[in-house]
């Protein structure tokens, strides 16, 4: 039976373009259009979709306001379309801590390379959204919380030690990545005392946003990454999107920016980061993968295992999209598996 979706947009051309491209995937069917964040909320009651398509910027009512009461009241995976500017990514953020899975650019041609593969991407966020049935949401808390005390699946081994001596952490994720990182930097202390990698799947212009979103709620000093960066102790960098971010352990430490071959899938690509962290610091590296979609991070957690260092992966029950931790967890490379509320307690000890 083909997923149902409704789609939620002011702009008449949209609403079509959009209609069109998912009514063209068997496996997707528009139900229903919506023309404001007011009509969503009665149409979700009424057409009970699978997931819902989200404008932000609206009349009668915005999408923000719209996914927090359809959240507050008949929760379904919402999915929202944002614009390519920096302040198009504060209100993207915004959608997802209202309770939005996930976001894609509403320019669909900036990050398409033709029709085929914009009806490709599109299906398959609306897909993982639905899958994601909303897991995360309820669990997933932004605020410090007590250690959980529910036992969580481990993998083959997942039992080492904390490990010490570190000099680099590497957290990659994807989707219900910016929830999840919010919880973990609320949560982690002022005295903490490693430099800090952050690969988010996000567009160019979302990363530094997010960034200047982390960094005011944190106590460590959050920054989007650039070329040349020294890497410090408590200091927290986040991959620019669009490029691809590795580190160096010469001269103290440091981050290189590079443009990003057009074979690799992801930019910024946590398999890149991991594999310059496993080059350059080996035992002295902790990678930790959190929810999100796709297998981005398995192969450079291969090679940070080989290269002695240490992974972490989210559990699945804590995870909006279980897809990463899930490939690194079955690959057997593992060291701990940990629920969402305990991975800035397990780093406070590092």
């Amino acid at each position: 039976m083909a997923l149902k979706v409704l789609v939620v947009d002011d702009s008449g051309f949209f609403r079509r373009r959009v209609t069109d491209i998912i009514n063209a995937d068997p496996r997707l069917e528009v139900i229903g259009v919506a023309e404001n964040g007011l009509q969503a909320i009665e149409l979700n009651d009424k057409l009970k979709p699978d997931v819902i398509t989200m404008d932000y910027e609206m009349p009668v009512m915005d999408g923000i306001t719209a996914v927090r009461k359809i959240m507050a009241s008949t929760p379904v995976p919402v999915l929202m379309f944002s614009s390519l500017t920096f302040e198009g990514a504060r209100v993207t953020l915004d959608a997802l801590d209202a309770g939005a899975v996930d976001f894609l650019p509403k320019n669909f041609d900036a990050i398409a390379r033709n029709a085929a593969s914009i009806r490709k991407l599109l299906a398959e966020k609306i897909i993982g959204v639905a899958r994601g049935q909303l897991k995360g949401t309820a669990q997933v808390s932004t605020s410090p919380s007590q250690p959980s005390q529910k036992k969580t699946p481990t993998a083959a081994g997942a039992n080492e030690p904390v490990p010490r001596h570190l000099e680099l952490v590497v957290i990659g994720t994807s989707t219900g990545g910016p929830a999840a990182l919010q919880n973990i930097f609320k949560s982690l202390p002022a005295g903490f005392n490693k430099p800090i990698i952050i690969v988010q799947h996000m567009p160019a212009s979302f990363t530094a946003a997010f960034a200047e979103r982390l960094n005011n709620l944190s106590a460590l000093s959050v920054k989007e990454a650039e070329e040349g960066d020294v890497l410090k102790p408590g200091h927290v960098y986040v991959a620019p999107g669009g490029k691809q971010l590795i580190v160096d352990k010469r001269h103290g430490g440091s981050i290189h920016i590079l443009e990003s071959d057009e074979r690799v899938s992801y930019r910024p690509s946590v398999d890149v980061a991991l594999a310059s962290a496993a080059k350059h610091y080996g035992s002295k590296a902790l990678g930790i993968v959190l929810t999100g979609m796709g297998a981005d991070g398995r192969e450079g957690a291969r090679l940070l295992k080989q290269s002695g260092g240490h992974l972490w992966a989210q559990d699945e029950q804590s995870c909006v999209i279980y897809g990463m931790p899930m490939a690194v967890i079955n690959a057997g490379l593992a060291d701990r598996v940990l629920p969402l509320n305990d991975v800035s307690k397990f780093m406070s000890q590092l």
